[in-house]
């Protein structure tokens, strides 16, 4: 495999980044001159995507198995474990108080946090953000993030205009994450499985999408979920399928 340079690597990144900015760019020109009922109808519109996609990717939990457990249970033991861990680290208050701090650093107003934290929760947390930064890593193939990025843009310009400039700092994480994922894809290139079957991947997939739907309740307001607590579960879930798959011999 040829080795590829940092731009090759990380294109789709900073594509991302700059579909996010100009999305965030057109809310805020817009934001004000929309009445109530049209930002309640965008934020449920959103609202009701977001449960969507968060479902479809919960769903490949379905194609997944370890030791004769299925996959929903990997995945309900990964969300158990991850949430209290979460609570215990004190993760929703620790990414609160980032979007705090920027929004006193930038003289944010209003809805600045909410913005940030959800913004950032949505552009980061999801199989094309996965996969995708992969194979941008991998190959230099940036088709995916592209996609994602031109996805990303047009639900950044209605989430500036419901929660403000605090959505442009999302990209922060998008470069941080999104971009780490594809350099670490890079070096490990020769030692990466193919994405789309990998069960290790497939449940990452599966919990990021329980993620995904917890905040599309959020803006829905069905009921408030402490969406960052949930976050360790990412990392428990292909834990927990080595150790069922290694240890339970059914």
């Amino acid at each position: 495999m040829a080795n590829l340079d940092f731009w090759s690597k990380t294109s789709g990144t900073w594509i991302n980044i700059f579909t996010v900015m100009l999305g965030t760019s057109l809310g805020l020109l817009l934001k004000g001159r929309l009445s109530p009922k049209i930002q309640t109808i965008i934020t449920q519109g959103i609202g009701l995507l977001t449960i969507w996609i968060g479902l479809n990717m919960s769903d490949s939990m379905a194609k997944v198995q370890a030791g004769g457990i299925d996959g929903a249970v990997l995945g309900l033991l990964a969300m158990i474990l991850g949430g209290v861990v979460g609570e215990w680290w004190q993760l929703e208050e620790k990414l609160t108080a980032v979007g705090n701090w920027l929004k006193k650093k930038f003289r944010g107003k209003g809805l600045f946090t909410e913005g940030f934290v959800a913004s950032s929760l949505l552009f980061c947390i999801g199989p094309m953000t996965l996969i995708g930064s992969f194979n941008n890593g991998l190959n230099g193939d940036n088709t995916l993030l592209t996609l994602k990025a031109t996805m990303d843009g047009i639900i950044s310009i209605a989430l500036a205009n419901i929660y403000g400039v605090g959505v442009v700092f999302s990209t922060l994480t998008i470069l941080v994450y999104q971009g780490g994922l594809s350099l670490i894809a890079g070096l490990i290139a020769n030692s990466v499985p193919q994405a789309d079957n990998n069960p290790y991947l497939l449940i990452i997939t599966g919990i990021g999408g329980l993620i995904i739907l917890a905040i599309g309740c959020n803006l829905l307001e069905i009921v408030k979920i402490r969406v960052a607590s949930f976050l360790p579960a990412i990392a428990f879930a292909p834990l927990i399928y080595f150790l069922a798959n290694y240890f339970i011999d059914v």
